[in-house]
């Protein structure tokens, strides 16, 4: 696999997982259970920053390919 084949990879994937994200969100509150509740927010808040964190790496990467040879 070469490097831009591993950057379209991952950046499927980290789409995938940010969509997947977006689907707890909306069961939350059928919990009932504001601990529980505030925990779920703050973990999804925290992996949605890392997948989009990798995602921002890969726009980077394919930035320096684009304008040169590594």
């Amino acid at each position: 696999m070469d490097r831009a084949a591993a950057i379209e990879q991952i950046q499927s994937v980290c789409n995938n997982i940010a969509r997947e994200l977006m689907r707890i969100h909306p069961a939350v509150p059928a919990l009932a259970h504001k601990e529980t509740q505030d925990k779920l927010y703050e973990t999804v808040y925290r992996l949605t920053t890392d997948v989009e964190t990798i995602k921002k790496a890969l726009l980077k990467l394919r930035g320096m390919d684009d304008s040169k040879e590594l």
